[in-house]
């Protein structure tokens, strides 16, 4: 049998050809990033608002780099510690409201030095406490079970191909816009004579921080006594420097990692622009349609007086909020591309149910809670706002509540 030649026509793939993938693999980021820039750069020149809206750009890249690389995702960590008593998500977690907590209340005190009611920090997601707050966390939080993710990891999922999202991002929008259905009933009889709770009032900003940090503490303390020691051994020897770097572009990043940086892009978010959200564009474009479509009541009661992620009738993608989702998936494509874990494969009929009613949940849950876990839960406990705690309690029962439907449905 003669051997063949490498490189002549009809034979095998040559021993350099994954080598020329990993380079096309690393190339293809680095057009994406160029191409945020060029775009950030154009917008910048804009006369009114234009650094504006390109710092929002730029971040939102950042940001959908640190999420896709760290795997953040508030549904994933909350379903280790519950199988596999891992709380490392969970920590992650914490830590990213530790940082934003310090940076928000650097950046209002500055901006508010005597924290005298009624005033509050302008944009804060701050909000109504109420059943009605707590009834959409619950929601959004069985959204998250049933879809597989929050807002947030559909967003940089979607740049990883996932045959899920596109449904669960449609059944968002329709989520939102019967939740707009509902908003003025719900309005009328609870939210607008809910009381709004920020902590500085009643502590001071020195007081607020420390019963915040205090808290999260104690959280982070009670998580690591209730780990399971097996969701924390580590096989082998000790990694090389080699392996380490290596690790940053495969596999994922630490979780604390995404922990910091979630944390400190909140801190340069609230700093530059408004905190930091998720669901503003989407929820604005569904208001926008369903209201041309004659569904949505033009008239939606004291929707618009809310900060935060309300929605805003007008333009959708070119403001702060819509560029930096944009920015969030351009660059967890970039991150999912050369990492390798960009892998779309075509959607299944369960994969469409899956998200468009799951979907449903969280656009109802957000537009009710006036946020997602991102706005409400991360920007408002950061804000040290009431409304961030209950929110975030209520979907983490939300989730676990879901996730234990879906183990008996699968038992069955």
């Amino acid at each position: 049998m003669t051997a063949s030649v490498p490189g002549r026509a009809g034979d095998r793939p040559s021993p350099r050809s994954p080598a020329t993938a990993v380079a096309v693999r690393g190339l293809f980021p680095i057009v994406i990033a160029g191409a945020l820039i060029a775009t950030a750069h154009a917008l910048a020149a804009q006369p009114a608002g234009g650094s504006a809206l390109a710092f929002a750009l730029i971040l939102g890249g950042a940001l959908g780099v640190v999420l896709q690389r760290s795997r953040f995702c508030f549904l994933c960590h909350t379903r280790d510690f519950v199988d596999r008593r891992d709380p490392r998500g969970l920590l992650a977690i914490l830590l990213a409201l530790a940082v934003g907590t310090i940076g928000y209340h650097i950046v209002f005190g500055s901006w508010l030095p005597n924290p005298v009611p009624p005033r509050l920090p302008p944009d804060a997601h701050i909000g109504p406490v109420s059943w009605v707050l707590a009834l959409g966390g619950l929601v959004f939080g069985l959204g998250m079970a049933l879809s597989g993710s929050c807002v947030s990891a559909h967003l940089y999922r979607l740049a990883e191909g996932s045959p899920v999202v596109p449904f669960a991002l449609v059944g968002t929008a329709g989520g939102f816009v019967l939740g707009f259905t509902t908003w003025n009933t719900l309005y009328l009889q609870a939210v607008s004579a809910a009381p709004v709770v920020w902590l500085p009032h009643h502590l001071g900003y020195g007081g607020s921080l420390a019963l915040q940090l205090a808290v999260l503490a104690g959280l982070a303390a009670l998580l690591w006594t209730r780990r399971a020691p097996s969701a924390l051994s580590r096989s082998g020897a000790e990694p090389s420097l080699s392996e380490i770097v290596r690790s940053w572009f495969t596999g994922r990043w630490p979780y604390w990692v995404g922990g910091l940086g979630v944390g400190a892009i909140g801190f340069l978010v609230v700093l530059r622009l408004t905190p930091l959200g998720v669901t503003s564009a989407i929820g604005s474009g569904a208001r926008a349609l369903g209201t041309d479509a004659g569904v949505v009541p033009r008239r939606l009661e004291g929707l618009d007086g809310f900060a935060g992620c309300a929605t805003v009738p007008g333009d959708t993608w070119m403001t702060p909020n819509g560029l930096l989702v944009i920015g969030l998936v351009a660059g967890a494509f970039a991150a999912s591309f050369a990492s390798g874990q960009f892998a779309p494969r075509r959607p299944t009929l369960k994969d469409a149910a899956r998200g468009l009613g799951g979907g449903l949940l969280l656009g109802w849950g957000a537009m009710t809670g006036l946020g997602c876990t991102v706005g409400t839960l991360l920007s408002g406990t950061m804000a040290a706002a009431l409304s961030g705690w209950v929110f975030g309690a209520f979907v983490l029962f939300g989730t676990w509540g879901g996730l234990a439907l879906a183990r008996r449905a699968s038992a069955r």
